[in-house]
């Protein structure tokens, strides 16, 4: 690990970023140009102090997952990842199936979003990038790896912590599985496909049973009823985009002003980062 090249690498790039870029807004007293040390703390998810530490060439080594989570706040092309990596005493991110980067113009695009939970999945559910409705509205998701990391892993891995009515769970235990099969069909014979299969089939029979019947494709609804344990149900809209890079998709999901749906969300930003709970909502793309 070089933590004075480190050090020197992540200052760079902070002061070469403007709150705008990250969807923060600035009051007239700014000086200093680029990110402040803690904002890029709070975006990233760790610590001030940690943080400080790293530019301060005195921190342990930073784990993959905090790695992660620094590339897409300081909004890091795959070179500069890989760069990243390399510095912190890592290998660069294997890249040889769908590519886990988000593209920068697509972190700003969701920053901006501010009434709506935005987020970019991959093509096994693993969310890459989250604006702050969606980590409130879903939790964190950055801190986890493996088939862990994946909504459609843990949707019939840990069933129990579905937070859907259950009147709506077949149709998105469907949804889920006919993405995964689209996906398989794309690239069969790719490490993470073929472990994320695995481990699904040994979940148990809901999703042995649902693959056999080999359905691609589902059509996804235009909205979605969703359970948080604060703020209770919401009726959502949703809509799913496609992006530039290949196995990626933006999912959006939000509500119209003056619904009772848009007004639990508002209260989400209020609530702001206090700990709502453990319960994820489930929510296909």
């Amino acid at each position: 690990m070089d933590r004075s090249s480190l050090a020197d690498f992540l200052r760079r790039r902070r002061e070469a970023l403007q709150p705008a870029d990250v969807g923060l807004t600035v009051g007239p007293r700014r000086r200093a140009p680029g990110l402040r040390r803690e904002e890029v703390a709070h975006l990233t998810g760790m610590s001030v102090d940690y943080y400080a530490r790293l530019e301060q060439a005195r921190s342990p080594q930073p784990s993959i997952q905090m790695l992660r989570a620094l590339a897409r706040t300081l909004r890091l092309s795959e070179d500069e990842t890989d760069h990243l990596y390399r510095l912190s005493g890592h290998a660069a991110p294997d890249r040889t199936g769908s590519s886990t980067r988000v593209r920068p113009v697509l972190l700003r695009v969701i920053d901006q979003l501010h009434d709506c939970a935005a987020f970019v999945v991959s093509d096994l559910g693993v969310v890459l990038a989250q604006n702050r409705l969606s980590k409130l509205l879903q939790g964190d998701r950055s801190g986890l790896t493996g088939v862990e990391a994946s909504m459609t892993w843990r949707w019939f891995a840990h069933p129990e912590t579905r937070a859907t009515p259950l009147e709506d769970q077949p149709g998105q235990s469907r949804i889920r599985v006919a993405d995964l099969r689209a996906t398989w069909s794309r690239r069969p014979h790719d490490a993470d496909v073929v472990a994320m299969i695995d481990a699904l089939m040994a979940t148990g029979s809901e999703f042995a049973d649902i693959w056999e019947q080999h359905e691609v494709g589902l059509r996804h609804p235009a909205s979605k009823r969703l359970v948080h344990p604060k703020v209770g149900l919401l009726e959502v809209d949703c809509e799913t985009m496609a992006t530039a890079e290949e196995g990626q998709t933006l999912v959006i999901l939000g509500a119209a002003p003056g619904t009772e749906t848009y007004g639990k969300l508002q209260l989400l930003h209020v609530l702001g980062e206090q700990r709502l709970g453990e319960q994820d909502v489930a929510v296909t793309k």
